[in-house]
């Protein structure tokens, strides 16, 4: 596979590879509801906010980057979109002769690179969009490599697919009751796990590395930063819960990382931890969350005494085998959606 280390690189101002244009749209709210794409100022869904009549005033063609000038928590991000859509004012899209879908990831990722310079009160304007320095590797010709690009997208992609076959044509055994069929008891989470503190890293104190960093987000499974300042914390193949900031979010972690204050460790007490089962359980900690405001807080006592609910077995313990086996049905079906929609799927 190509390795992005085969390639010289060399920093390219976005004004010198795409043509900037402006997104037309001030006033969604004019706008009646139907089933065209309206994009905003955020990086989820890829930048869908919602869906609206189709106006073709207003109409952004597609196969453009969309960059976000504007908005708390979202200013800085690029996305790219293959359909048309309505773009709010917020938003100005780069265009290139040399833009498709493999070509738009890669340039994507590497004008992330340039998020953290920006804030909610230091906007993406023209200006400093135009500027903007982003690392690129080159051909010959002392021009960006967009084959280089493309390649090592598709090599990517590739293997993204051989690994979701692979696990629609592993063995994953008789699908499940529905859960509907089951019987459900209330647990609190300190029944069924034990509970474990993260620490307290300051920016300051952190040197930069490859060691996830798990903070109180909502976003990149947790992850909010790559050290190298490992300490009492680390942990894998764990359950991290956030009781701070976007409160009762959880996500499992298979691999080693470092875990802040906002975070607790969960462990389970009576069965080896696993990721379907802690995919499981993961999911029914986050139906939680509507709870708890900025008032009404997650903290380290009301997490233990938490009820959820779970299935059980006969004897009204419960049952993490069946837990087990229903998360490896959806993510089954998904990865059978997934290569659906690619139109690879194997007989």
């Amino acid at each position: 596979m190509l390795n992005l280390n085969d390639r010289e690189w060399k920093a390219f101002k976005v004004k010198d590879i795409f043509l900037i244009e402006k997104c037309k749209c001030s006033s969604v709210s004019t706008l009646k509801p139907g089933g065209f794409p309206y994009v905003g100022a955020t990086n989820r869904n890829n930048g869908i906010m919602s869906f609206v009549e189709k106006k073709d005033k207003w109409t952004t063609k597609g196969n453009c980057i969309v960059f976000i000038c504007d908005g708390q928590g979202s200013v800085g991000y690029s996305i790219y979109k293959k359909e048309d859509f309505i773009g709010s004012t917020t938003l100005k899209v780069g265009r290139s002769e040399h833009l498709n879908r493999y070509t738009a990831q890669f340039l994507v990722s590497a004008l992330d690179k340039n998020r953290p310079m920006y804030s909610y009160g230091y906007k993406r304007n023209e200006n400093r969009l135009s500027n903007e320095s982003i690392m690129l590797p080159t051909a010959k010709n002392g021009q960006p490599d967009y084959a280089f690009m493309e390649q090592y997208i598709r090599e990517r992609e590739d293997k993204l697919k051989q690994k979701y076959i692979d696990l629609v044509n592993a063995e994953f055994g008789p699908l499940p009751l529905p859960l509907a069929e089951k019987e459900w008891k209330e647990f609190s989470i300190a029944d069924i796990f034990v509970i474990k503190s993260g620490k307290r890293l300051t920016a300051a104190d952190m040197d930069s590395g490859n060691l996830p960093f798990i903070g109180a987000t909502e976003l990149n499974n947790g992850v909010t930063n790559w050290i190298n300042t490992p300490n009492e914390t680390l942990d894998h193949n764990v359950l991290g819960v956030n009781y701070n900031g976007s409160v009762a979010e959880a996500f499992y972690h298979p691999y080693s990382c470092v875990f802040s204050d906002d975070v607790k460790r969960l462990h389970l007490k009576n069965a080896a931890d696993g990721k379907y089962i802690l995919l499981f359980l993961g999911m029914l900690i986050r139906k939680q969350k509507v709870k708890y405001t900025y008032g009404y807080k997650f903290n380290g006592n009301r997490m233990a005494r938490q009820k959820i609910l779970l299935p059980i077995t006969y004897d009204g313990q419960p049952d993490y085998e069946y837990m087990k086996q229903y998360a490896k049905a959806v993510i089954f079906r998904k990865c059978n959606k997934y290569l659906e929609y690619q139109n690879c799927r194997t007989p």
